[in-house]
């Protein structure tokens, strides 16, 4: 039986801190996962419409090993400038990339399309990047519909005016004296399915009466409805998180945990990884005490699993 983390969130992993910020009547935001002292940095992209910064120089082969913040977006590609911010809010502090005339925050970024639920003229800026970092701690963090989950939604086969709410969720686990957590944001183009049973908890609502359509089995029927192509042209998707791991990984285990987590969005969310998400999730790893890749990069999907369903059941 796998065991709980302290709070169950993300900022159970030692060195890592949380903050949000948000617009909630444009309805959008930015949720910052802080690494000040840095922590060893691994990425993995599943879905073929990504919006991310930063990306190349966290995968094995390329200088940097470590970075000192993750900005998950709302505002579509608009969003990549809170990034500026987080940079800002680093260098002010003293953390940094030694490049010889100045300290450079290494800050990944990715970002999710919520520009159909708010106001689509007013996207996460510098200033809210900023606002984000200042606002981290390392508990008592806020999950639901704040910072980049403001404007999630789920569910969009027959339009946004049937999609269900949803948010960022997280969760943890400790194994082997090492906490393994994810924060995911979950704006998917499919349902959000209970695993085992595979009961639909948040998608595509039936246009009549009560309930879920089925994305995946509507989709089989061989036609999918107009909306289905508005949702796939506008690309009103992508599902985003950070897993944390408080223990030793190389930079190439910590891209080896961030492919496998991606189990855990498709145990989840059906489809998943489509041409119209943009899928990304990051690794950061904080600690000391080596473990095991495969045993971490199982708990992170674990993890992930149930940050997912944390988000949709927190959003309803």
């Amino acid at each position: 039986m796998w065991q709980h983390g302290e709070r169950n969130d993300l900022t159970d992993v030692p060195g890592v801190l949380v903050g949000h910020a948000q617009d909630r009547q444009a309805q959008t935001g930015v949720t910052a996962v802080l690494t000040p002292q840095g922590a060893v940095v691994g990425v993995a992209v599943e879905g073929s419409a990504p919006g991310t910064r930063e990306t190349d120089l966290c995968r094995p082969g390329n200088l940097i090993t470590h970075a000192h913040a993750v900005l998950l977006c709302g505002g579509s590609a608009f969003g990549l400038a809170a990034a500026d911010g987080a940079m800002r809010y680093l260098e002010e502090r003293g953390y940094g990339f030694p490049s010889g005339h100045a300290l450079v925050p290494i800050v990944p970024a990715a970002v999710l399309y919520d520009l159909g639920v708010g106001d689509a003229r007013v996207r996460p800026t510098a200033e809210m990047g900023y606002a984000a970092c200042a606002a981290a701690r390392d508990k008592e963090v806020l999950w639901g519909r704040v910072g980049v989950g403001t404007g999630c939604t789920v569910g969009k086969i027959l339009g946004m005016e049937h999609a269900s709410p949803s948010g960022i969720g997280s969760a943890s686990l400790v194994v082997g004296g090492v906490v393994v957590a994810a924060a995911v944001a979950v704006n998917a183009f499919g349902d959000v399915r209970e695993p085992g049973s595979g009961r639909i908890l948040a998608g595509a609502r039936r246009p009549e009466g009560d309930g879920f359509v089925d994305t995946v089995a509507l989709m089989g029927q061989g036609s999918a409805p107009h909306a289905f192509a508005d949702a796939a042209a506008a690309g009103q998707n992508t599902t985003i998180g950070v897993v944390a791991v408080g223990g030793q990984l190389s930079k190439e285990g910590a891209n080896k945990v961030a492919r496998m987590a991606h189990d855990g969005l498709a145990r989840t969310i059906a489809p998943i990884h489509t041409m119209f998400d943009g899928d990304t999730l990051f690794c950061l790893a904080t600690g000391d005490k080596p473990i095991d890749v495969t045993l971490a990069g199982t708990a992170a999907a674990l993890a992930v699993e149930l940050a997912v369903l944390d988000a949709v059941r927190r959003a309803q």
